[in-house]
């Protein structure tokens, strides 16, 4: 084997475990947005929450996560993509001590906001750096680490929930030193949270940053270490790059005559319908949907660990197939099953007999067919409008309004999910599970002549040619 060939796998190495360790923010991304799932049914009776106060326990902190994404990257810019993350990292764990610790359903949702903002920054910062310290035919293998590490996250925090329910009996019940099991599934954010600070402390600056700040001698070593060869011309790229580069302005985004660019619009449709179908309402509250319709708490919390692994299974799948078969045929596919699959749901919980408490109630067959309809939703949603809205989002606008237009993209993604997140309690209290799964169906129908009539396929197209 050649020294050359040596040295290139060892470079790989390298940047193998650096972009690991950057997205450990994407872990704790899925961690503490899908760790309360366990949680919501005991909070509410802890601190005597009604249905509208527990949507915004839960809820609240994405607008948190809006308002840390707003942020990171300015934070990010002066003060480096590693600073950020030892940020970030302290406030997950912040949030996740105060989180176990709260004594009311005020100051809980205060910790979990500040969990948000610590969410908002990884979702920034995380790509940002494993694209910046990656060689250009890793990229996107790297890039994909962080959905990945988001929707493993999210199952880890499902199944830490589920063994500390079994273990006490109930997210009510006390668990170690007899506090309460719903409060420890909040400090098992804690490892995580430290770890990831840790891993900042021995990853190198982004050597993008340092060019940028005119550190190009510390440049230089970062950039021997990840791609080795001529490293003075890559400098030299960089900078040249920095030089023409100048911040984004929204007003880059209006046409003449005013209002927003069409290709903005199409944007903005994409983070809606990837909401409005209604997906985090299986992440933040299945534990408590499955209850509300007769399975125990601890079938519950294993019907969502078992949804978690799904999420894993389809994501790799669409990782796999979205550079083959294209963007458009997997959202047109992903639409057509969400829409059965959700539509599947509403006829269940909206013809299901009630027990005494005005509750669905399955058995039978009915159980198992929601159960299979449940998480071929998922497996509709994790193929298509989960990773694909992103990865056509990066690439859709072009370079002159990329970053402006992603962070008002970014934007309504988040708010769209506090809307759902928020109304689903209500919704549910009200008008029943059968409505909530009308709602998301009819989303997710609109969404198919979205696709089809509205976006163009970007596959194979060069970014300058957006």
């Amino acid at each position: 084997m050649s020294s050359t060939t040596t040295r290139r796998k060892s470079n790989t190495f390298y940047v193998i475990l650096i972009a690991g360790a950057a997205a450990l923010g994407g872990f704790l991304f899925g961690f503490d947005t899908a760790v309360i799932n366990g949680a919501v049914a005991a909070l509410a009776i802890a601190f005597n929450a009604n249905s509208v106060q527990t949507g915004l326990a839960v809820s609240l902190a994405l607008l948190g996560s809006a308002l840390g994404a707003f942020y990171a990257g300015k934070i990010a810019d002066r003060y480096g993509r590693v600073k950020a993350m030892m940020v970030a990292s302290v406030l997950f764990t912040i949030s996740a001590i105060g989180s176990g610790i709260a004594v009311g359903i005020g100051d809980f949702i205060f910790w979990r906001v500040l969990g948000g903002i610590a969410v908002g920054a990884a979702s920034v910062i995380a790509p940002a750096y494993i694209a910046e310290c990656s060689p250009a035919h890793l990229r996107g293998r790297l890039g994909s680490l962080q959905q990945l590490a988001i929707v493993v996250g999210i199952f880890i925090a499902l199944l830490c929930n589920y063994f500390i329910a079994v273990s006490a009996g109930s997210a009510e019940s006390p668990f170690l030193f007899g506090i309460a099991a719903w409060r420890w599934m909040f400090w098992t954010e804690i490892p995580p949270a430290v770890l990831y600070g840790m891993s900042a402390l021995m990853i190198p600056e982004s050597p993008r940053y340092l060019v940028a700040q005119k550190r190009e001698p510390e440049a230089a070593k970062v950039l021997t270490k990840i791609l080795g060869g001529n490293v003075l011309a890559k400098i030299e790229e960089i900078r040249q790059t920095v030089l023409r580069e100048r911040q984004p302005r929204f007003s880059d985004l209006l046409r003449r005559n005013g209002g927003l660019l069409p290709i903005v619009w199409l944007g903005m449709g994409l983070s809606l319908f990837q909401q409005f179908v209604g997906i985090n309402v299986i992440f933040y509250y299945s534990s408590i949907l499955w209850r509300a319709v007769g399975f125990s708490e601890q079938d519950s919390l294993w019907i969502t660990v078992i949804t978690g692994a799904v999420n894993i299974i389809t994501t790799l799948i669409a990782i796999a197939f979205v550079d083959k078969f294209g963007r458009k045929p997997l959202l047109l596919l992903g639409s057509i099953g969400m829409t059965v699959s959700l539509g599947t749901l509403a006829s269940i919980f909206g013809t299901a007999p009630l027990d005494a408490a005005g509750n669905p109630t399955l058995s039978g067959s009915a159980g198992i067919a929601a159960l299979v309809a449940a998480n071929l939703y998922v497996f509709c949603f994790g193929f298509s409008w989960g990773p694909v809205v992103w990865v056509m989002l990066g690439e859709m606008f072009n370079n002159k309004i990329r970053a402006a237009a992603l962070a008002v993209a970014a934007a309504v993604q988040w708010m769209a999910n506090f809307i759902v997140s928020t109304t689903f309690p209500p919704i549910l209290q009200y008008f029943g599970l059968g409505a909530a799964y009308g709602l998301y169906t009819t989303a997710a129908a609109i969404s198919f002549f979205f696709v089809l009539f509205l976006l163009k396929e970007t596959k194979g197209i060069e970014l300058e040619d957006m």
